[in-house]
Order: structure tokens, then C-alpha cells, then sequence
């Protein structure tokens, strides 16, 4: 039951948001293939259809029209299919997922691909702060610029952005690759345990224990492969950056937690 709402949007007592929401089922479907538009659904409804459409319906391709920046959109799906945005969601945007591959028209808020698994996820233009935070598996790409704090805590999978990021990129990365085609700001790197970045531009400064890396042939083919997989033209020179393993708490990882984290 309804303990209350806010801005017309009802909550129950734990502050779960309409929790008497049901899918609306109002997208047009054509074989395998479906499209919502959400431009008079709430987050809920917009989730609760996709859902529907993904588990129940077994629709493999998915349009979300007129998403208008709703937050959380596209969370916690664990199924491969395609999920295409046209427009741009809020904040928060495919968090959780394993398997899909999305696609997003315009750009996003803070938050995108959260704790993403496998799958894809590629936008446009670019996106927010705290981008792939805490990444464990797939690909992040990004055609524009990025904010600050891109793939803090990053366990895995590789993040690319054609343009700029902020500040904190890579804070306390742990594993995975971040590919920046254009600047990076202060502190990139910082306290970063493991994984590697390539950046294409300047950088403002490195973070503790951010260092130059050697380059391999590995590296090179790993580059020309994204970028061909992602049809993002011809790589720019790139530098490689990688942690200096000298944090004075490096050394105090027992045997079994270092093996984690190289």
C-alpha cells in the first residue's frame, strides 16, 4: 500500500517508489522486435515494460523513444538483447545490466553502466561524472566528453572515450583498461592498484602511484581491435599509464589478495 507521494509519485513505507506499479504494456511489437514510447510513463513503468518485453515477451530488440532524462533507466537487465535509447536518459542509466547491448542516442547523466558486468553499453556524445564506477566486465564507449571520477574502482572490462574526462579518472581502479582519445584531468589514476590507461592527449597531472607503462604489441592490437569492433576510425597515439605498485599499503596485501588485484 501507499504510505505517501511526492511530485504525484507514490511510495510505500520503505520508500520504494510506486510500488503498486504494474508494465503498462503499451509497446507496438513487430516480431523480435518492440518499441515503448516513454514519454508519459514513469521510470517504473518504463522498467517494468522492458522487462516484460525482455523476460516474458522474449523480445531480443528493444526502442525506448522520448526516455526525457528519467533516471535509472534500463537497470538490472540480465539477458542478452538490444536496447536502443533514443534520446538521453538521466542519471544512473543501465546500471547492473549483464548481456545487453545498448545503444544511446544522446547523452547521460552521472552514474552510467554502474557495476556493469558484460555487455555494451555506446553513447553518442558524452556523460556525467562517476562514469562505469566499480565496472566489472564489458565495453563503456563514449563519443564525447566524460565528467570526473570516469571508472572509479573499476574491477574489469574497458572503458573508451573519444573526448575529454575529468578529474579522479581512474581513482582506485583495480582492474580493466581505460582508452581516453583526448585529456585528462588532475589526478588521473590515483591510488589505482592495477588495469591500465591510455591517453591519447594532455594530462593535467598523475595521481599517487600513477606511472608510465611500457608499451607491448598487445596493447596495440587490444586498441586497433575496439576501435574497429566500434567503428571509431583510426586511434590516435596513445601514452600508457599503469600503477607503480608502491602505496604504502601495497605491500601489507596478504599473498591471496594480491593475486586479486595484479
Amino acid at each position: 500500500m501507499s504510505a505517501g507521494s511526492k511530485s504525484g509519485i507514490s511510495y510505500d513505507a520503505r520508500g520504494l517508489a510506486e510500488p503498486d506499479a504494474v508494465a503498462p504494456m503499451t509497446a507496438e511489437v513487430d516480431g523480435d522486435s518492440a518499441r515503448l514510447d516513454a514519454t508519459d510513463l514513469t521510470t517504473r513503468q518504463i522498467n517494468l515494460e522492458l522487462r516484460r518485453l525482455i523476460y516474458v515477451e522474449n523480445i531480443h530488440n528493444v526502442t525506448v523513444a522520448n526516455p526525457g532524462s528519467k533516471h535509472s533507466l534500463g537497470v538490472g537487465i540480465l539477458k542478452r538483447c538490444n536496447i536502443t535509447f533514443e534520446g538521453s536518459p538521466g542519471w544512473f542509466a543501465c546500471g547492473l545490466i549483464d548481456g545487453p547491448i545498448v545503444k544511446i542516442d544522446g547523452r547521460v547523466g552521472w552514474s552510467c553502466a554502474e557495476n556493469m558486468m558484460s555487455g555494451a553499453v555506446v553513447v553518442e556524445r558524452g556523460a556525467g561524472s562517476l562514469t562505469g564506477a566499480a565496472l566489472r566486465g564489458g565495453d563503456l564507449v563514449f563519443k564525447g566528453d566524460v565528467g570526473a571520477r570516469t571508472g572509479i574502482d573499476q574491477k574489469g572490462g574497458t572503458i573508451i572515450v573519444q573526448g575529454n574526462v575529468g578529474i579522479n579518472t581512474g581513482f582506485m581502479m583495480q582492474r580493466g583498461r581505460q582508452i581516453i582519445c583526448g585529456d585528462a584531468g588532475h589526478n588521473m589514476g590515483d591510488s589505482m592498484y592495477d588495469g591500465a590507461i591510455y591517453v591519447g592527449g594532455k594530462i593535467a597531472s598523475l595521481g599517487v602511484d600513477c606511472v608510465p607503462g611500457d608499451w607491448t604489441d598487445a596493447d596495440t592490437e587490444f586498441i586497433n581491435r575496439k576501435f574497429a569492433l566500434y567503428d571509431l576510425g583510426t586511434p590516435p597515439p596513445f601514452e600508457k599509464f599503469v600503477c607503480g605498485k608502491q602505496l604504502h599499503n601495497y605491500d601489507a596485501l596478504e599473498p591471496s589478495e594480491k593475486k586479486l588485484v595484479i
